[in-house]
């Protein structure tokens, strides 16, 4: 990182012997045959997949220590930090290992990413110690795919004390198959999330469709950019006319009131679309509030357009404009009819929220609620009285989608509520406490996304997926201070780390066969052929 410097390496022989001295200090500095130091090797490594930098602005950073490599050259040296990274990852599991057996073993948890046709990343982490026990890249979630790598687990580090995961049938069957007897437990923000989609998605589409039919949020847009137009034109006095009402007081100057009364309206009502906590359908219902606020919005139009302070006629004209945009949903009786039956079907699900206690209405953690710390029996007692309560209420036992719900509940009763696991350890019995959601993963990779998004500034995984060396989630421990002094076993540094593998590696990480594509090699371009059999027919005519 000083710059290029050329080094004169003095070789010795012993006469008597014939032994060859060499230097120690040049191979802890620059791998044989390469001219790079492993203090870039580690700075490309870190800038890449901590900082998350583009290869062009490693290149930049570089250039300030008088470095210059290319892009190509950057981007190799990134491959090759994590190829050395993912073999210290190797050495250390034997410690790693010991350290758990320690702490009354591990919690494992399971996730993965995909987007489209891509490749499925799949990472295990420890929720005890918080340390990525291993990555693999897979065409799906199938447990055939899963199965191996739960097997390397297995050996690497022994079985765990318990499995936590989402509903994914592959991955349900690959822990049962290799872990058999083993505490399994669902996520249940992933149950929640599922059960709610399935009670909510009919209803909650159907209000999708009525509101397009109407095309309420269009032409409100529409009215609000005109009117928009209109009050640009006094628009300190409408500046003014806002803050007076926010502070519960008219303004002194009622000119243009109700013009501002229309767009201040119109601007409500479209603000419910961005309504919500964070936490995604089913739990926030964004088109529900949307709706709601357009009903309530009418009740008031016309009190407001009574109410007219001002000799302005455009606001009157687009107080009128506003109220046949609303009318027409508000007097559809099928909507109206929509929104009870999503009415009720919310209480519904937000009641067996209350009861899981977790992703709260009105909760201020968002997608990282990893709910409240009520006990388990607590939760447990809660969720039943919510079961049994489906099938004493009159209408929801008749209810098909109810009756799915009380289905849903008994099958994955077992797998919801993890009791306290005691430990038997060379140090005496500790109780180990299974999280309850599967957020440390679902948090992971969101970090991954964002650092992508950052570099390229594309929200889509799918080239990322096809791309990425499967073990660059291993990144992640490097934060993690216990797990470092398990992977340095005594060095200072990555770099003397790396350099004391020289001996051991090739220079350059083996190129791997792809077997993450679901199509064979070859076929991909060939099935993109808009007549196929044509081409294929007119092929074997020449036979």
């Amino acid at each position: 990182m000083t710059g290029p410097f050329i080094a004169h390496s003095t070789v010795l022989q012993c006469q008597s012997c014939s032994r060859i001295f060499k230097s120690d200090i040049l191979p802890q500095m620059v791998q044989k045959w390469c001219n790079v130091g492993y203090d870039v090797l580690v700075y490309v490594g870190r800038a890449l997949f901590q900082r998350y930098r583009t290869v062009r602005e490693v290149s930049a950073e570089l250039h300030l220590n008088n470095g210059n490599i290319s892009d190509s050259e950057i981007g190799y040296l990134g491959k090759k930090f994590i190829y050395y990274l993912a073999l210290c990852h190797q050495r250390a599991t034997p410690k790693i290992r010991e350290s758990m057996g320690y702490a009354g073993g591990y919690v494992l948890h399971l996730d993965a990413t995909h987007e489209g046709n891509a490749p499925a990343l799949m990472t295990a982490m420890d929720s005890l110690s918080e340390i990525v026990l291993g990555n693999v890249k897979i065409p799906s979630e199938h447990s055939d795919h899963i199965v191996p790598f739960l097997e390397k687990l297995q050996r690497d580090f022994d079985t765990p004390r318990a499995c936590v995961h989402d509903m994914g049938k592959g991955i349900c069957k690959a822990v049962s198959m290799v872990f058999p007897g083993t505490p399994d437990f669902i996520c249940h923000f992933h149950f929640l999330r599922d059960i709610g989609k399935d009670f909510l998605e009919s209803a909650y589409s159907a209000l999708r469709s009525c509101l397009r039919k109407h095309k309420v949020s269009t032409r409100l847009h529409a009215l609000a950019r005109e009117m928009k137009q209109h009050l640009i034109e006094h628009e300190s006095t409408s500046e003014l006319m806002a803050i007076s009402l926010m502070s519960g007081e008219l303004p002194e100057t009622t000119d243009q009131l109700s013009l501002v009364f229309a767009y201040s309206t119109a601007l409500w009502m479209l603000n419910g679309k961005s309504s919500g906590d964070g936490y995604g359908f089913p739990f926030d219902r964004p088109l529900l509030v949307f709706a709601e606020r357009i009903f309530q919005a009418e009740e008031h139009l016309q009190d407001l357009l009574d109410c007219r302070y001002d000799s302005n006629k455009i606001g009157r004209i687009f107080f009128g404009k506003l109220a046949r945009i609303v009318s027409g949903l508000v007097n559809d009786i099928e909507c109206r009819r929509i929104l009870q039956e999503l009415h009720w079907r919310c209480q519904v699900f937000d009641h067996l929220r209350k009861a899981m206690r977790i992703a709260l209405p009105d909760g201020k953690k968002g997608l990282n609620d990893d709910g409240t710390p009520e006990s388990v029996f607590s939760i447990r007692f809660a969720v039943q009285q919510f079961r049994g309560k489906l099938d004493t209420n009159a209408k929801w036992a008749r209810d098909k989608q109810c009756h799915k719900m009380a289905n849903q509940i008994d099958k994955w009763e077992k797998k919801l509520f993890a009791d306290p696991i005691k430990v038997d350890t060379p140090n005496g019995q500790v109780m180990i406490y299974p999280q309850r959601t599967n957020n440390i993963l679902e948090q992971f990779f969101r970090g991954i996304r964002r650092g992508y998004r950052r570099k390229t500034g594309n929200n889509t995984m799918r080239q990322l997926l096809q791309t990425i060396v499967a073990d660059t989630p291993l990144v992640k421990n490097l934060d993690n201070k216990r797990y470092m002094k398990f992977l340095l076993d005594g060095k200072d540094n990555l770099e003397q780390l790396f350099a004391e593998l020289e001996s051991t590696i090739s220079a350059c990480p083996p190129e791997q066969p792809d077997k993450t594509d679901r199509i064979l090699p070859g076929f991909r371009k060939l099935i993109t052929l808009k007549n196929m059999p044509m081409y294929l027919t007119k092929l074997l005519a020449k036979i």
